[in-house]
């Protein structure tokens, strides 16, 4: 049974002091107005998220009262408060009724200003919180040539209302659900009726759920719960920091969601032909897009074969190599005391390094760091014998070939399955390559997102979908053509 507001304020605050032991942040802040100035109220509030501007709740209380009464402002009585906004809670500011504690303890933690009143078994909540959060600007992680510049921020509400300003529609629809945990954050996801498929949603809603057992920090921790496969390198969901990629996915048909406290969106499902798609392919000219597509294609495949291919080629199927070729391979690899595996685990796990520590300095260093260490290592390691020039050549290309991916998990996803795949190429040559290459295929035929086939519409086949996967198709197949327009009425 939930504990009911007292009608008196000392065995309100007593409760809240309890309640909010050691909390040195918050206010309990005791009014006195009325007849004589003998009624007796208090505000309560946490002074670090609440607004700093000298917004004076109690007072609009009671000038929401003397709008309605004749008379000077002390002779409003608790009964006449009461009264009011028992009939109804009518102010410049958003305000509602509270009427058990447990409630009046979990806004105030959100960043409400809860007014008690003595003789009152009910409380004013009033929404007061003002967390600074960074300015809308452009996005850092998916930077655009041509297209719009606006990125998410890490307030909630302003990230929802930049997608409805682009999707004007009632049948755009957003729904709330709180965390559990400590945290109790509040999670949003939206979709458009109408677009989205009724099976994934129903899925993807009994998924979220469980999060109402858990804290929710980030988005990722509820990409983790509601993904089908946990311990799959590959992800399942996109993530985006734009709100015309949010805004084109929901016209799509999928569903986004969003986390107070961090502007990354995750668009639910994800499949693994929009994990290669940029927003700018849509910005472009169609020929300049789909050249674009299909480099970035090529790029996956160069990410994921190139060192197993080279060590294949280079210890098993020389003869596959022109002769010019294979003599300037083998005359590079002349002194190297390691073979052609360890070579490339070696160069791998040092460009890794090299990449982790790029990120992790401070951004002002991070990148001279990063390309110094790169070129400094890569001609030390050939000067020492340790690597070979062709081997420092592969392993730079599979490098820049995964970070011309979109999708930063995804590029992941590939660095690690190459050390696997190098195995595979050192121990059965070509033929280890075409076993673990059937793995990973296999392993994503079956893989799926909020139970929509990952490879789809390449596996289960569908023609008609494959038209916007690799290829791009010209803009305008989206719009009715003119011809079939009906003639516009004409004008009296």
């Amino acid at each position: 049974m939930p504990t009911k507001v007292a009608t008196t304020i000392e065995a309100n605050a007593r409760i809240l002091q309890h309640t909010f032991a050691s909390c040195g942040d918050l206010r309990i802040l005791p009014w006195q107005f009325g007849p004589n100035m003998k009624s007796r109220a208090f505000s309560v509030y946490f002074d670090t998220i609440v607004q700093e501007r000298g917004a004076n709740y109690f007072r609009q209380t009671l000038q929401n009262i003397l709008d309605q009464t004749l008379g000077a402002g002390e002779m409003v009585t608790p009964g006449m408060i009461a009264h009011y906004y028992d009939r109804n809670v009518a102010s410049e500011q958003p305000a509602f009724l509270v009427e058990d504690l447990e409630h009046a303890v979990s806004l105030v933690l959100a960043g409400y200003l809860i007014i008690f009143i003595d003789g009152w078994e009910k409380a004013i909540a009033y929404m007061a919180a003002d967390v600074p959060s960074r300015e809308v600007n452009e996005s850092v992680t998916e930077p655009v040539v041509q297209g719009p510049r606006e990125s998410t921020v890490d307030k909630m509400k302003t990230n929802i209302g930049m997608i409805r300003a682009r999707i004007q529609s009632p049948k755009l629809k957003t729904c709330y659900l709180r965390g559990g945990g400590a945290s109790r954050t509040m999670v949003a996801y939206t979709y458009l009726d109408g677009a989205v498929d009724p099976a994934v949603l129903k899925v993807f809603t009994e998924r979220m759920e469980q999060l109402k057992d858990g804290d929710v920090l980030e988005t990722a921790y509820v990409e983790s719960v509601i993904e089908d496969s946990t311990w799959s390198p590959f992800p399942q969901f996109r993530y985006t920091e734009r709100t015309d990629v949010a805004a084109a996915a929901l016209l799509g048909g999928k569903i986004v969601v969003l986390v107070e406290g961090t502007g990354s969106l995750l668009l639910c499902p994800g499949l693994f032909f929009e994990l290669l798609q940029s927003s700018e392919d849509y910005y472009q000219r169609t020929l300049v897009a789909n050249a674009i597509r299909w480099m970035r294609l090529t790029a996956f495949l160069m990410a994921l074969l190139l060192p197993s291919l080279y060590i294949a080629l280079s210890t098993f199927h020389t003869e596959l190599i022109p002769t010019v070729l294979l003599l300037a391979v083998l005359d590079s690899r002349e002194g190297i005391p390691f073979p052609a595996f360890v070579e490339a685990f070696i160069m791998v796990f040092f460009f890794e390094l090299l990449r982790e520590a790029g990120i992790r300095l401070p951004r002002p260093v991070g990148s001279a760091v990063s390309i110094v260490g790169a070129l400094v290592v890569g001609e030390a390691a050939i000067n020492a014998g340790i690597a070979s020039p062709f081997m420092v050549v592969v392993i730079a290309l599979t490098g820049i070939a995964s970070f011309s991916l979109p999708q930063y998990n995804f590029a992941i996803a590939l660095r690690l399955l190459q050390i696997p795949l190098m195995a595979f190429a050192t121990l059965l040559g070509g033929f280890g390559l075409i076993i673990g290459y059937l793995l990973i295929w296999n392993h994503l035929a079956r893989l799926q997102s909020l139970g929509v086939p990952y490879l789809r519409p390449l596996a289960p086949w569908n023609a008609g979908q494959m038209a916007d996967t690799v290829f791009r198709r010209p803009l305008v197949s989206r719009f009715k053509p003119l011809a079939d327009r009906k003639p516009a009425a004409k004008r009296s």
